[in-house]
């Protein structure tokens, strides 16, 4: 019998409380807008009483008053009003609200009863049915409590004693990250914790429970003798953030409890162990420190465990346990003043590990410069900047995790059966990196001057051929060679003066000029060519621009054309086959590219004599923020450059092919162009397409959102630049997909995954079931890995994302997914 009475006790308030909470949130009574009625900014619904607290000038001990009916017995004032017109009354700051009140002003108390509202000098509003307020207006008792905070959380109660201006205490209350009311009227909240007893301390900034029951869409789903959680009005708060749960064919089940130990406003740490049933646990953690002038970020991970994923079948291989671990950190320094100041430290253990152990976001751009999708990079940097001058050094080296390009797009394993991987010893050593620009601050000849300079250094540990080493250089055998080290130091000077005629016409005359000095040591040897070499070269060139843009407004929205010329002539530039190409074996013609003296991202290959590019942009617009444009450009030059093809990697009968578009007279035609007929899509494709008519490269993208949450993204590339056929073909095609669609209120579906279509298989895929409301996202799925980076190959799993909010989650983003 007592337990029946407590259940239905206990059903009890809570409908109780959760109707006076919709009463709150949903009557049209002042609500937010009221708590700036203390405040000099008037709202909508507290005009009235905004205007007497700046004008009504009282004393601290004086009551200002607003009712239908007010009379004093003695130090007793006593005020009565209705539903619709409740007294209103100010004092030290205080605003009370009531349909009936009365005031001690002999004492300064205060109780108010029906629909009582309270708001404190610092815009905090408290709601309930009947408030006793103390002397300072701070302290007190109240039933059917409620008060919303700033992000829109609730915390209710049956009846509250506040103990101090900071400590509140509550009996019977509820509290919910979540709205308890929409357009219908008052709901069941998604996410809520009900208690017998709560305890709201601001000076701890927190919530303390007793006998806390947690109901998930009225649901309860779990008890806990007590809780703490931080206030929501906290930004970050010491305690366990949501945990990560999944499951995965070589770790097992496996879950992850974040801990976040917050020691100070600047600084915090994130312990996040791992827990795994099938291997050894794996810890992660995070250490981060803001400082006056920059921050630090040192995240790493450390097991004792065997390779669990190093045999065909995903056996466990005996006597294989070691350590095993990562470091990915990054910090800068900001000090007053031009110079700036950083580094990133970057390493794993084991070239899969990241994959392995689902490790989050291990490719993340930090400092100066950037590794990329499955390299780390390890780096030191200076910059200085000004208004007209601009310097950086910095030196770094680099760990790569992809697998050996020539065995990629094949199932090759060593002798071992395991994959095989690029080389460390493959990649530069990159000490010093040095570049610098600086413009006077007058005009020169009427004209912008900008000077350049550049210089770098690279030490390599193993031999590199093609396509580094030009094809006349690489030697038939390569067997113990050593890497080719190389330095180069370049200097660039630039003018360029804008004319623009009465018609409209923009005219650019320029001039450049560069010189590079090259050093080069343990080059192959070849016949006739030392091992170290010298060479310099140099280029002059001349040239203007031409642009005439036209515009033409119509009812419906502009159309813009804008023609774009080039005619520039430039000395001839001999490419020394000596020279190492490090920074420009593949170029990315675009719109703005295609206009540039140096089209190269790099120095190591430069152009030369007489050419002629053309291009015009067409660009349409309407209303709302639609429109449509497109872009179409190409380059001619006199003659062909065949220093700039390359040897088809690995091709025994030492084939060249062009992998810049550029070897030829005629460039590549550059196709640009965007598409955005509404607010709710957008899309955009790039394509360099060669003379005959084939895509050399493309990209395309589209963005769709449809009813409210719905959304997708679909996103597509391709490289035809090898023209080998075979498993020593590098070209590549893949198309990208994600998005979610809701089928049913809140329910719905997600999916993303990633298509190779030249292997014709499906690299990674995962699809799940969700649920999303304003406080609340959960999503259950299946995932399927299909790249070939893992010696065990497709590995399968199921995964559990979580957000809620206030509490926080274990995020969305599919890292692995691009």
């Amino acid at each position: 019998m007592q337990g029946d009475r407590r259940d239905w006790r206990s059903n009890a308030f809570r409908q109780r409380l959760l109707a006076g909470a919709a009463l709150i949130a949903c009557v049209p009574f002042s609500t937010a807008a009221a708590a700036q009625t203390a405040q000099p900014a008037p709202a909508a619904s507290g005009q009235a009483a905004s205007k007497h607290a700046v004008e009504d000038g009282l004393t601290p001990q004086a009551l200002y008053i607003e009712a239908d009916s007010a009379t004093r017995q003695g130090d007793t004032v006593t005020a009565t009003g209705t539903a619709e017109d409740r007294v209103y009354a100010r004092s030290r700051g205080h605003v009370l609200r009531g349909e009936s009140l009365s005031y001690d002003l002999a004492n300064g108390t205060a109780t108010a009863d029906g629909r009582v509202e309270a708001i404190t000098p610092d815009g905090t509003v408290i709601y309930a049915d009947h408030l006793e307020l103390d002397r300072d207006l701070t302290t007190g008792v109240g039933v059917d409590f409620a008060t919303r905070f700033q992000n829109g959380a609730s915390l209710m109660a049956s009846t509250v004693v506040r103990r101090s201006e900071k400590v509140s205490e509550m009996n019977y209350a509820i509290f919910t990250p979540c709205p308890i009311c929409d357009a219908k009227g008052p709901k069941t909240p998604s996410i809520s914790i009900q208690a017998e007893r709560v305890v709201q301390d601001e000076a701890l900034h927190a919530i303390l429970y007793r006998n806390a029951v947690f109901r998930v869409g009225g649901v309860p789903i779990l008890y806990t003798p007590y809780f703490a959680h931080p206030d929501p009005t906290v930004e970050r708060a010491s305690g366990f953030l949501v945990p990560i749960v999944n499951y995965d064919d070589g770790r097992g089940f496996s879950a992850e409890t974040p801990y976040l130990h917050v020691v100070s406003p600047s600084e915090d740490w994130l312990i996040s162990p791992q827990f795994n049933s099938e291997i050894a646990p794996f810890l992660n953690a995070q250490w981060r420190r803001r400082f006056v002038d920059g921050a630090i970020t040192v995240r790493g991970g450390y097991t004792y465990e065997r390779n669990f994923d190093k045999a065909i079948g995903n056996s466990l291989v005996a006597n294989d346990r070691e350590s095993r671990s990562y470091l990915l950190s990054h910090g800068n320094y900001d000090p007053a003043g031009p110079w700036r100041f950083g580094f990133t430290a970057e390493h794993t253990s084991d070239k899969t590990l990241f994959d392995r152990y689902a490790i989050r976001d291990p490719y993340q751009d930090n400092g100066l410069y950037y590794g990329d999708r499955r390299r780390l990079i390890t780096q030191l940097y200076a910059e200085r900047q000004t208004d007209r001058s601009y310097v950086s050094i910095a030196a770094f080296r680099i760990q790569s995790l992809r697998l050996d390009p020539r065995f990629a797009d094949n199932d090759f394993r060593d002798a071992n059966g395991n994959k095989v991987f690029e080389s460390d010893e493959n990649l530069p050593i990159v000490a010093p990196l040095i570049d610098a620009r600086w413009e006077p601050h007058d005009p020169v000849f009427g004209g912008r001057l900008r000077l350049k300079g550049s210089a770098v250094s690279l030490t390599r540990e193993a031999f590199v051929g093609a396509p580094i080493l030009n094809p006349a250089m690489a030697p038939p055998v390569t067997t113990g060679l050593s890497g080719v080290d190389s330095r180069r130091v370049t200097g660039q000077a630039e003018w360029r003066r804008t004319v623009i005629t009465p018609q409209g016409v923009r005219i650019e005359p320029f001039v450049d000029t560069r010189v590079d000095f090259y050093s080069m040591a343990d080059l192959p040897p070849m016949m006739g060519v030392d091992s170290d070499q010298t060479v310099t070269r140099s280029r002059l060139s001349a040239g203007v621009d031409f642009t005439y843009p036209l515009v033409k407004r119509t009812a419906k929205g502009d159309i813009i054309l804008e023609p774009v010329a080039q005619i520039s002539i430039s000395s001839k530039t001999d490419i020394d086959p000596r020279i190492p190409n490090e920074d420009a074996q593949v170029i990315e013609l675009d719109e703005s590219s295609l206009f540039r003296m140096d089209r190269f991202s790099g120095y190591d290959l430069i152009e030369g004599g007489a050419r002629f590019t053309a291009g015009g942009r067409a660009t349409i617009r309407w209303s709302a923020g639609r429109s449509a444009s497109l872009f179409v450009g190409r380059s001619y030059r006199a003659d062909d450059e065949n220093a700039f093809r390359t040897t088809i990697p690995d091709s025994l009968t030492g084939d060249l092919y062009d992998p810049t578009g550029l070897a030829s007279s005629t460039s590549d035609w550059v196709v640009q162009g965007s598409y955005s007929p509404s607010d709710r899509i957008r899309s955009w494709a790039h394509a360099t397409i060669d003379g005959s008519g084939d895509i050399r490269r493309a990209e395309a993208a589209l963005d769709g959102r449809w009813g409210r949450r719905n959304a997708a993204t679909v996103s597509y590339i391709v490289d035809r630049s090898n023209p080998l056929a075979g498993d020593l073909n590098r070209n590549y095609e893949f198309v990208q997909l994600a998005g979610q669609q809701f089928l049913y209120g809140n329910w719905g579906v997600a999916l993303a995954g990633i298509a190779d279509l030249e292997q014709d298989i499906i690299t990674r895929s995962e699809i799940g079931v969700l649920y999303d409301d304003d406080c609340l996202r959960v999503e259950f799925g299946f995932r399927r890995d299909n790249t070939r980076v893992r010696d065990s190959g497709r590995s399968d799993g199921v995964y559990i994302r979580l957000n809620l909010a206030t509490f926080g989650g274990s995020g969305y983003g599919q890292s692995d997914i691009r």
